[in-house]
């Protein structure tokens, strides 16, 4: 169970000058990239780590936090009123939101998803406040065998689910993110793998100039390639919400909150499949599933709560086992690692008040979301009227700085620029861009527990299937495959046929 005196201890410091003040200015920043189509949570959070090394640690977290929970929920904006997701995770948002702008009903969509978000939040940090206790008590028991099943199944799940249409597409993803951590000194014997003869190589590929090349020089290209300027719709009418309206609500809000934590719970799969399981489950619950698409107020709710709830679900993960939740997530825990907070099971006993910390960061990171929702909602559209012509040369520069500041290494800005560019080509052949970059980052961690795990069985297999945790993990990834194996059999014959 949660202990609540620490839990007021870590409101009483996360509400003092300092740490307010870095709340309120990271969601501000977090929103407003979050709003802009292309610049994702993730490019903002791989950005912002370069410019928190002289922070303290506690204040670099919260800033983080905010830019975290402020860049999810900004990405609704646009969303709604261009019917262009500021973020991936609001692309669930588009299907109802723009329909109610043309509608003019702008206003009253964007104030639906301001307090969605918000309320999806809570309902996220109340279950991080449950569960991460338990996980982490539970993950005491994980060895290397357990460690290596779950970061296989993390990539596995994650390439059937983001790439529901072609899951092969995602097991290619994530399978050459894995084949690229294999670069550079592995962990046992310091033997430098597929450097062939370059220096840079044996260091390893670095996953800050990966993501900020994979999700912001990315979004650079994109942006270029299309001309297409889409027309602003209408904002009129009311902003929040009728309480009552807010309470007919609540069966969704808490029904897409569970489902949000819980897709955030899972490896790689982040916000946006949060958002489409829970716009899913209300469609199935709701009494008027005819207006699904059509500018469905339940609809809109439903995909920001699971979005939102998804931020705390993707941090349990991160904090009990040092396994991200989703492509921002991952950024969050190599900021923690950079900042001397060491992740995994341990975590609550040897950093108790830090867990608490982040709980507090994150609803007052919320709550700020919320104001600035409500009071500046006019103001921060006005950011999306800035020429793009003017703003691709300040994310271009930001891109470069960012991914040199970390080792002073010009490498790292090649490194930037060929994920950018593998990034875009795979893009335009459809392939997710999360499971390449969950496989960077779970490739350190698959590698490390295959060879301790052979170390200690003395190069047996055995153990790898016969501990029982590490046996429910190697069935549940094994079905997986087995399921891809099916489907494909079956559409194989539908082509046929």
């Amino acid at each position: 169970m949660p202990d609540f005196m620490q839990i007021l201890a870590a409101f009483q410091l996360a509400l003092g000058p300092s740490l307010l003040l870095t709340t309120l200015w990271a969601t501000l920043l977090g929103v407003v990239i979050g709003m802009m189509p292309g610049l994702t949570a993730t490019m903002g959070l791989a950005l912002l780590t370069t410019l928190t090394f002289q922070m303290d640690s506690a204040e670099a977290i919260t800033a983080l936090l905010g830019m975290y929970v402020g860049s999810i929920y900004g990405g609704s904006r646009t969303a709604i009123i261009l019917n262009m997701p500021g973020t991936p995770a609001s692309a669930a948002t588009t299907l109802d939101g723009y329909p109610l702008a043309r509608q003019s009903k702008a206003r009253e969509a964007l104030g639906l998803a301001t307090i969605g978000s918000l309320l999806g939040t809570l309902v996220g940090v109340a279950l991080l406040l449950l569960t991460a206790p338990i996980l982490a008590s539970y993950a005491l028991k994980f060895g290397s065998y357990e460690f290596f099943w779950l970061a296989l199944f993390g990539i596995v799940i994650s390439g059937r689910l983001t790439a529901s249409s072609d899951p092969l597409k995602g097991f290619i993803a994530g399978f050459l993110g894995l084949i690229l951590a294999m670069v550079g000194q592995e962990q046992v014997f310091a033997y430098a793998r597929y450097s062939y003869g370059i220096h840079d190589f044996t260091g390893g590929i670095s996953l800050i100039p990966a993501m900020v090349g994979a999700f912001g020089f990315v979004e650079i290209i994109s942006s270029i390639s299309n001309s297409k300027t889409p027309e602003m719709a209408e904002n009129k009418g009311r902003l929040l919400p009728r309480m009552r309206e807010i309470v007919s609500f609540s069966p969704t809000v808490l029904r897409s909150g569970v489902a949000g934590t819980v897709m955030g719970l899972i490896p790689g799969v982040g916000e946006d499949i949060g958002a489409w399981v829970s716009y899913a489950i209300a469609k199935r619950f709701s009494k008027e599933k005819e207006l699904f698409g059509k500018g469905s107020k339940e609809g809109l709710i439903a995909a920001e709560t699971g979005n939102s709830a998804a931020v705390p679900g993707a941090i349990i993960p991160v904090l009990t086992l040092g396994i991200p939740g989703s492509a921002p997530s991952a950024v969050l825990l190599a900021a923690l690692i950079i900042h001397g907070v060491q992740p995994g099971p341990l975590i609550m006993i040897q950093n108790a008040d830090m867990v608490y910390g982040i709980v507090a960061a994150t609803v007052l990171a919320a709550i700020a979301m919320t104001i600035y929702g409500v009071l500046l909602t006019t103001p921060l559209l006005l950011v999306l009227r800035i020429p793009r012509e003017r703003l691709l040369p300040i994310i271009f520069v930001l891109c470069v700085v960012g991914s040199y500041a970390i080792a002073a290494r010009p490498f790292d800005v090649w490194v930037m620029l060929a994920f950018g560019t593998v990034g875009f080509v795979l893009r335009q052949m459809n392939y997710p861009m999360a499971p390449l970059v969950l496989g960077l980052v779970l490739g350190d961690i698959l590698d490390k527990s295959l060879r301790r795990g052979l170390i200690l069985s003395e190069g047996s297999l055995e153990p790898f299937f016969s501990r029982p945790v590490s046996l429910v993990l190697a069935i549940a990834t094994l079905l997986s495959v087995g399921l891809l194996i099916v489907s494909g059999i079956k559409w194989k014959k539908r082509v046929r046929d």
